[in-house]
C-alpha cells in the first residue's frame, strides 16, 4: 500500500510537471494563433478589396476567364509531438503561378486581387495550423489538469486513509499480540 502511495504521489508530481511545461507550450501556441490569424484578417479585405474592383471593371465574365489559369493551392501540414501531443509545428503552402499558356486577367485589379489572394491563402494555412495546435495542446492542458486533480484530491487521500487503517491494524494487531505474550508468560510462570 505504500508503494501505490508513492508511486501515486510520484505519477501526481510527474503530471503537474507536464501540465507546467504544456501551459507554457500552449501560451506560446495561442500567441502564434493570434499573430497568425491577425496576418489574415488583414490580407483578406486587400483581396477583397481588388476583386470588387476587378468585377466592377470586367464584370463576371472577366473573373472566370481570369480564374480559368489558376490551379488549386497545395498545403503541407508538417506535425511535431511536444509532451505527447501530436500536432501541427508548420505548414509549407504552395499557390501556383499562373500557366504560361492561359490568358492574363482582363484588367490589373483582378491580377493585384491575385497575388492578394496568394498571399491571404497562405495566411489562412498558417492561422489554421496555429489553431489545430492551439487547440490540441490546450485539450491535453485540461485532461492533465483533471488528471492531476483527480489524484491529489480523491486518489491519494484515499490511499493514505487505506494506509492509516492498515498501519492502525497493524499496530492494534501487536499490542493485542503483545498482551497475549505477557499473559501466557504469567501463566507458564504461576
Amino acid at each position: 500500500m505504500r508503494h501505490s502511495l508513492d508511486v501515486a504521489e510520484r505519477g501526481a508530481d510527474l503530471l503537474e510537471q507536464k501540465l507546467r511545461i504544456l501551459r507554457s507550450e500552449h501560451q506560446r501556441l495561442l500567441r502564434t494563433q493570434e499573430t497568425a490569424a491577425r496576418a489574415w484578417r488583414d490580407l483578406l479585405p486587400e483581396a477583397e478589396g481588388w476583386l470588387l474592383r476587378g468585377l466592377l471593371l470586367g464584370g463576371e465574365q472577366a473573373l472566370d476567364s481570369a480564374a480559368a489559369g489558376i490551379g488549386p493551392a497545395e498545403v503541407t501540414v508538417h506535425w511535431t509531438v511536444s509532451m505527447g501531443v501530436r500536432h501541427p509545428a508548420a505548414v509549407t503552402t504552395s499557390v501556383p503561378n499562373r500557366s504560361p499558356t492561359a490568358a492574363a486577367p482582363s484588367n490589373t485589379a483582378l491580377v493585384h486581387a491575385e497575388a492578394a489572394y496568394a498571399r491571404a491563402v497562405c495566411a489562412a494555412a498558417e492561422y489554421a495550423a496555429a489553431h489545430a495546435a492551439a487547440e490540441a495542446v490546450g485539450a491535453e492542458v485540461v485532461s492533465t489538469r483533471h488528471r492531476v486533480r483527480a489524484l491529489r484530491r480523491h486518489w491519494i487521500p484515499r490511499l493514505r486513509e487505506e494506509l492509516d487503517r492498515a498501519d492502525l491494524a497493524l499496530e492494534q494487531a501487536e499490542h493485542e499480540d503483545s498482551v497475549r505474550r505477557r499473559w501466557a508468560a504469567r501463566t507458564t510462570d504461576a
